[in-house]
């Protein structure tokens, strides 16, 4: 049963991952633009996140095993759309439909495990659902140029999402077949339309131009749509603080710890969403590499990374927020590895001589991708559980989106129109030091996290003693 739940969550990140290493081979097939490109990366991302918390409250309405089995559904016949498209437009038309419809499974996830899973089982469920998080973000670099490369049947990059219509197939017969149908469903709830409608009108009026704003020249719209954001939350804001059921539970956000969780969340995922798409355009535009071996020089990051996740699970409970900050200085180190070599070598730049640079970065990644989602939500109510989970995904996942369009904008706009080794590991260069400013931030706010947890520990403690 637990595998077929989190199957959803692989997937999920799978695809998010995967078009980094086809990316390069449907850009030529279909004769998409730079903006296509990062359309199809970003656009995913955008629309899970922009539907994470209405794909929570529907949860709430219809029941969350009812929820699953049509998000998991929805998601398949998005991906075979996907494997079918014959321009950047129904690609990416696609990708904005399968992000959405990812976003109605995932929600399900967690509240299955805590209503499926008795006390005792589920910390143990919930470790796997982290390791299949990490898993499911590096698998997609490495799978993805083998299913390329393969080129099975003659579809070329295609075969990265038909992957997963036998996938979500075989999840929702095991799904349908295991889950209990006497979940219970609160139909007494009141969908927040207007607060779901504000929530993704805020994100799209910042995401859409930092998507496309540097292919058409960073028009006037562009900004003038980003500064309509901020009024456009606040509004959102003062009708959530209103509704009697809002989507935003407010009251988190008074959780001193939960608020510098989600800039540390943030400040990760900006550098993990845009770190695979520009390595993996160094490797294949500059270094010439094929699909197969671009996701085969992957493979070290990706193993040091599955180790930690699998066999670190426990040394990460313990060490809390302490484990974001020490991955993210491990993550620090590693691309200060990578811009010596880049600054050094630049023409002269081979895959051997960055492998032991993504290695470290995936050692360090592997520690505090497990450690984040534990760290913020470790003092939230239970009852404050579901809600606080949405809001963090939907804060990665916009992260991870915007960090693709600002970093991956910079990146592209210091490759210009060259096409030699030496303009994108130059153009790799400045990325990374946006990069190691991200990670550096995290691992700041990490620390604030720490002390913003023990603090209510050594109030209770000096009660303790006074009492």
């Amino acid at each position: 049963m637990l595998p077929a739940i989190l199957s959803a969550s692989f997937m999920t990140l799978f695809d998010f991952n995967v078009v980094n290493v086809a990316a390069p081979s449907l850009q030529h097939d279909l004769h998409a633009g730079q903006a296509a490109l990062q359309m199809v990366v970003g656009g995913y991302a955008f629309t899970y996140a922009a539907g994470m918390v209405i794909g929570g409250r529907l949860g709430d309405q219809v029941g969350h095993r009812r929820m699953f089995l049509i998000g998991i559904t929805t998601f398949a016949l998005a991906s075979l759309l996907c494997g079918v498209a014959q321009s950047p437009g129904q690609l990416i038309a696609a990708r904005l439909l399968q992000g959405l419809t990812g976003a109605m499974m995932v929600p399900q996830v967690l509240a299955l495990i805590t209503s499926v899973f008795p006390t005792p089982e589920r910390p143990k469920a919930m470790s796997w659902f982290g390791v299949t998080l990490a898993l499911g973000s590096v698998a997609g670099q490495i799978l993805g140029g083998v299913l390329v490369q393969a080129d099975l049947f003659g579809l070329g990059w295609r075969a990265i999402f038909l992957l997963n219509v036998p996938i979500s197939v075989v999840a929702v017969l095991a799904a349908a077949r295991l889950l209990p149908d006497h979940l219970s469903t609160d139909r007494r709830h009141r969908f927040d339309v207007l607060g779901a409608i504000g929530i993704a009108t805020s994100l799209g009026l910042v995401l859409v131009p930092l998507i496309l704003g540097r292919e058409q020249g960073w028009p006037v719209w562009g900004f003038i749509l980003m500064v309509l954001a901020v009024p456009a939350f606040g509004a959102t804001l003062w009708w959530e603080r209103r509704h009697a059921e809002p989507v935003l539970d407010i009251q988190l956000f008074r959780s001193r710890a939960f608020m510098a969780g989600l800039p540390a969340n943030a400040a990760f995922m900006g550098y993990f969403g845009s770190y695979f798409l520009v390595l993996t355009l160094v490797w294949q535009e500059g270094l010439r590499l094929s699909a197969l071996q671009a996701g085969l020089a992957f493979l070290p990051m990706g193993v040091v990374f599955a180790l930690v996740s699998v066999l670190g699970r426990s040394a990460v409970a313990r060490m809390g927020a302490r484990a974001v900050t020490l991955g993210s200085l491990i993550v620090a180190l590693g691309l200060i590895v990578m811009i010596v070599e880049l600054h050094v070598l630049r023409a002269d730049l081979t895959v051997a001589w960055l492998l032991p640079a993504t290695a470290i970065i995936g050692l360090g990644s592997g520690l505090a991708f497990l450690a984040l989602i534990g760290s913020v939500l470790a003092n939230v109510e239970p009852t404050r559980a579901g809600a606080a989970a949405g809001v963090l995904t939907t804060t990665q996942q916009f992260a991870s989106a915007a960090g693709v369009a600002i970093l991956g904008s910079i990146f592209f706009a210091n490759v210009g129109r060259s096409t030699s080794l030496a303009a994108y590991a130059r153009s790799a260069e400045r990325y990374s030091y946006l990069a190691l400013i991200c990670v550096l931030a995290t691992a700041v706010l990490a620390t604030l996290i720490q002390r913003r947890q023990a603090a209510p520990e050594a109030r209770a403690e000096l009660a303790d003693s006074r009492g």
